[in-house]
Protein backbone atom coordinates (compact mmCIF):
# COMPACT_ATOMS: atom_id res chain seq x y z
CA UNK A 1 0.00 0.00 0.00
CA UNK A 2 3.03 2.46 -0.63
CA UNK A 3 1.90 3.47 -4.01
CA UNK A 4 -0.72 5.92 -5.66
CA UNK A 5 -2.78 5.72 -7.92
CA UNK A 6 -3.89 9.35 -6.93
CA UNK A 7 -2.42 12.16 -9.57
CA UNK A 8 0.96 13.42 -9.01
CA UNK A 9 2.47 17.24 -10.07
CA UNK A 10 5.82 18.25 -10.01
CA UNK A 11 7.02 22.24 -9.75
CA UNK A 12 10.61 22.04 -10.56
CA UNK A 13 12.78 25.05 -9.25
CA UNK A 14 16.34 25.99 -10.20
CA UNK A 15 18.52 29.61 -10.15
CA UNK A 16 16.69 30.79 -13.32
CA UNK A 17 12.99 30.13 -12.62
CA UNK A 18 10.71 27.15 -11.91
CA UNK A 19 7.88 24.69 -14.01
CA UNK A 20 5.34 25.61 -12.08
CA UNK A 21 3.00 22.59 -11.31
CA UNK A 22 3.18 19.98 -13.97
CA UNK A 23 1.35 16.89 -13.59
CA UNK A 24 3.50 13.81 -14.20
CA UNK A 25 1.30 12.01 -16.72
CA UNK A 26 3.38 9.07 -18.75
CA UNK A 27 6.00 7.12 -16.99
CA UNK A 28 7.97 4.09 -19.35
CA UNK A 29 6.05 2.07 -16.86
CA UNK A 30 2.23 0.20 -17.91
CA UNK A 31 1.00 1.17 -14.28
CA UNK A 32 2.77 4.61 -12.72
CA UNK A 33 3.89 4.80 -9.01
CA UNK A 34 3.53 0.98 -7.92
CA UNK A 35 5.35 0.37 -4.43
CA UNK A 36 9.03 -0.41 -5.15
CA UNK A 37 8.52 0.80 -8.26
CA UNK A 38 11.01 3.50 -10.66
CA UNK A 39 8.84 5.66 -12.79
CA UNK A 40 11.02 7.37 -15.31
CA UNK A 41 9.24 10.67 -16.69
CA UNK A 42 10.02 13.70 -19.48
CA UNK A 43 9.18 16.60 -18.17
CA UNK A 44 9.79 19.60 -20.53
CA UNK A 45 10.56 23.39 -19.40
CA UNK A 46 13.58 25.71 -20.22
CA UNK A 47 16.61 25.28 -18.71
CA UNK A 48 16.26 26.44 -15.23
CA UNK A 49 20.00 26.66 -14.23
CA UNK A 50 21.59 24.57 -10.98
CA UNK A 51 18.30 23.15 -9.60
CA UNK A 52 17.50 23.56 -5.43
CA UNK A 53 14.31 22.00 -4.65
CA UNK A 54 10.82 20.81 -5.86
CA UNK A 55 7.50 20.98 -4.49
CA UNK A 56 6.00 17.37 -5.41
CA UNK A 57 2.85 15.78 -4.18
CA UNK A 58 -0.71 14.39 -5.33
CA UNK A 59 -4.47 15.33 -5.50
CA UNK A 60 -5.82 12.84 -2.75
CA UNK A 61 -8.02 11.50 -5.08
CA UNK A 62 -8.82 7.75 -5.76
CA UNK A 63 -8.53 4.41 -3.34
CA UNK A 64 -5.66 4.16 -1.70
CA UNK A 65 -4.22 7.65 -2.68
CA UNK A 66 -0.92 7.65 -0.03
CA UNK A 67 1.62 7.07 -1.29
CA UNK A 68 5.45 6.45 0.62
CA UNK A 69 7.89 8.36 -1.64
CA UNK A 70 11.98 7.44 -1.64
CA UNK A 71 13.34 9.67 -4.01
CA UNK A 72 13.36 11.90 -6.82
CA UNK A 73 16.06 11.87 -9.66
CA UNK A 74 16.94 14.87 -11.92
CA UNK A 75 18.66 14.21 -14.99
CA UNK A 76 19.58 17.78 -17.08
CA UNK A 77 20.57 16.54 -20.52
CA UNK A 78 22.01 20.23 -20.78
CA UNK A 79 24.30 19.90 -18.12
CA UNK A 80 24.46 16.11 -17.53
CA UNK A 81 24.20 16.69 -13.97
CA UNK A 82 21.79 14.10 -11.79
CA UNK A 83 20.17 16.38 -9.11
CA UNK A 84 18.78 14.24 -6.13
CA UNK A 85 15.77 14.80 -3.94
CA UNK A 86 15.29 12.86 -0.69
CA UNK A 87 11.71 12.69 0.78
CA UNK A 88 11.63 9.11 2.29
CA UNK A 89 8.04 10.04 3.95
CA UNK A 90 4.37 9.29 3.34
CA UNK A 91 2.60 11.53 1.12
CA UNK A 92 -0.52 11.01 3.17
CA UNK A 93 -3.58 12.05 4.39
CA UNK A 94 -3.65 9.70 7.18
CA UNK A 95 0.04 8.80 7.86
CA UNK A 96 3.62 10.74 8.94
CA UNK A 97 2.04 14.37 9.52
CA UNK A 98 -0.84 14.12 7.24
CA UNK A 99 0.73 16.01 4.18
CA UNK A 100 0.24 14.91 0.54
CA UNK A 101 2.75 17.51 -1.00
CA UNK A 102 6.20 18.23 0.15
CA UNK A 103 8.86 20.56 -0.45
CA UNK A 104 12.19 18.50 -0.92
CA UNK A 105 15.78 20.76 -1.45
CA UNK A 106 18.66 19.06 -3.67
CA UNK A 107 21.41 16.82 -1.88
CA UNK A 108 24.28 18.00 -2.43
CA UNK A 109 26.17 14.59 -3.04
CA UNK A 110 29.22 16.33 -3.59
CA UNK A 111 29.39 17.94 0.51
CA UNK A 112 27.66 14.25 2.09
CA UNK A 113 28.12 11.46 -0.60
CA UNK A 114 25.63 9.28 0.87
CA UNK A 115 25.36 10.64 3.92
CA UNK A 116 21.42 12.05 3.82
CA UNK A 117 20.59 8.49 2.56
CA UNK A 118 22.83 6.94 5.13
CA UNK A 119 20.79 8.43 7.90
CA UNK A 120 16.98 7.68 6.68
CA UNK A 121 18.70 4.01 6.89
CA UNK A 122 19.45 4.32 9.91
CA UNK A 123 16.68 6.34 11.30
CA UNK A 124 14.54 3.18 9.56
CA UNK A 125 16.82 0.46 11.30
CA UNK A 126 16.20 2.09 14.80
CA UNK A 127 11.97 2.01 14.38
CA UNK A 128 12.51 -1.51 13.37
CA UNK A 129 15.17 -2.34 16.04
CA UNK A 130 14.00 -0.18 19.44
CA UNK A 131 11.58 -2.26 21.36
CA UNK A 132 14.97 -4.27 21.90
CA UNK A 133 15.83 -1.51 24.14
CA UNK A 134 12.30 -0.41 25.96
CA UNK A 135 12.54 -0.78 29.53
CA UNK A 136 13.32 -3.99 31.76
CA UNK A 137 14.47 -5.33 28.46
CA UNK A 138 18.28 -6.99 28.19
CA UNK A 139 19.54 -8.12 25.24
CA UNK A 140 22.49 -11.35 25.34
CA UNK A 141 24.74 -12.17 23.08
CA UNK A 142 26.87 -15.45 23.28
CA UNK A 143 30.72 -14.57 22.38
CA UNK A 144 31.77 -17.82 21.00
CA UNK A 145 35.53 -16.68 21.54
CA UNK A 146 34.97 -16.45 25.28
CA UNK A 147 32.03 -18.85 25.71
CA UNK A 148 30.11 -16.47 27.61
CA UNK A 149 27.27 -13.95 27.34
CA UNK A 150 27.59 -10.07 27.05
CA UNK A 151 24.13 -8.62 28.27
CA UNK A 152 23.38 -5.25 27.71
CA UNK A 153 21.09 -3.00 29.64
CA UNK A 154 18.45 -0.49 28.77
CA UNK A 155 20.15 1.80 31.17
CA UNK A 156 23.33 1.59 29.13
CA UNK A 157 24.89 -1.25 31.57
CA UNK A 158 27.50 -3.41 29.87
CA UNK A 159 28.42 -6.69 31.58
CA UNK A 160 31.26 -8.40 29.69
CA UNK A 161 32.57 -10.54 31.90
CA UNK A 162 31.25 -13.41 30.42
CA UNK A 163 29.15 -15.57 32.28
CA UNK A 164 29.16 -19.16 31.09
CA UNK A 165 24.87 -19.32 31.76
CA UNK A 166 22.31 -16.23 30.70
CA UNK A 167 19.80 -15.15 33.23
CA UNK A 168 17.54 -18.46 32.39
CA UNK A 169 20.81 -20.71 33.90
CA UNK A 170 20.80 -22.29 30.19
CA UNK A 171 24.29 -23.02 29.15
CA UNK A 172 25.50 -23.10 25.96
Amino acid sequence: NAGTEADVYISVYGERGDTGSRQLLRSQKLKKFLKGQTDIFAVEAVHLGHLYKIVIGHNGLGSGNGWFLDKVVIKDPVTDLDYTFLCHRWLDQGQDDGNIARELTVTDASTFPGRQELELKREETWAAEKWKFQEGNTLQFYNTLTRGFICLSPDSRVDALGDKKNKYGKVF
